[in-house]
């Protein structure tokens, strides 16, 4: 089941510390799960999950279902509710979009798609120093703590030969994205320059994947192989 995550605070739901936003925090990173995949990831009993699950079930932030699971009984899995989705990092996204709305009216979606597209250059700029002299092996890490911090749940992963991973489980700006997906393609080309690596997009949140993932191959390692 793997190694339990590292959590730290910045990276709990609003309102929800210690071991509730733990559980909160890895339902967002990896649902659904069973209580017992709970208990293993937070290195705590079976009885203290499913007492912080039923907590969570009575105040209508996760929900679960029945899943057959190989032979025997069937388990219980668990996933965030809507209204738990809602407890995470959304960066003022819904009064954006609304701003944005209004743009689009006055001056064309043409000039709201750039001013998204402004703000990943702006992130872009921010990270460069960040990143300067620092070699390909460790930029992914750096991009994904960067990532992070401004709100989207993210962690990179080694690869082999076919790339790294880096994965977002949480979309910031999930209303602008509905309603203007062309940020989703200006993204991957931001992570691209910032990057200076090939980046395809292999899971997308705006599709009902539970994460945004970039399959991520460095110049260097793609020249080496070829």
């Amino acid at each position: 089941m793997g190694a339990p995550l590292p959590l730290v605070d910045s990276t709990l739901p609003a309102g929800h510390k210690g071991q509730r936003g733990a559980v909160l925090t890895q339902l967002k990173r990896a649902q659904p799960l069973t209580a017992k995949d709970l208990a293993v990831r937070l290195g705590v009993s079976l009885n203290a999950v499913r007492h912080h699950l039923k907590e969570l079930e009575a105040e209508g932030l996760v929900a679960y279902r029945r899943e057959h699971r190989g032979v025997g009984a069937p388990a219980f899995t668990y996933r965030l509710s809507p209204a738990g989705e809602g407890l995470f990092p959304r960066r003022y996204s819904e009064a954006l979009s609304a701003l944005l709305g209004t743009l689009v009216e006055r001056e064309g979606r043409a000039a709201a798609v750039g001013l998204l597209e402004s703000y990943f250059g702006q992130v872009a700029g921010r990270m460069r120093g960040e990143l300067e002299g620092v070699p390909e092996a460790a930029r992914l890490e750096v991009v994904a703590r960067l990532l992070s911090e401004e709100g989207y749940m993210a962690e990179s992963r080694a690869g082999d030969d076919s790339g790294a991973v880096l994965t977002e489980h949480n979309c910031a700006i999930s209303a602008v994205a509905e309603r203007f997906p062309e940020i989703c393609a200006a993204e991957a080309r931001f992570l691209a320059e910032v990057l200076g690596a090939e980046v395809e997009r292999t899971g997308h949140i705006l599709s009902g994947c539970p994460a945004c993932a970039y399959r991520v191959r460095f110049r260097g390692a793609a020249e080496e192989s070829s």
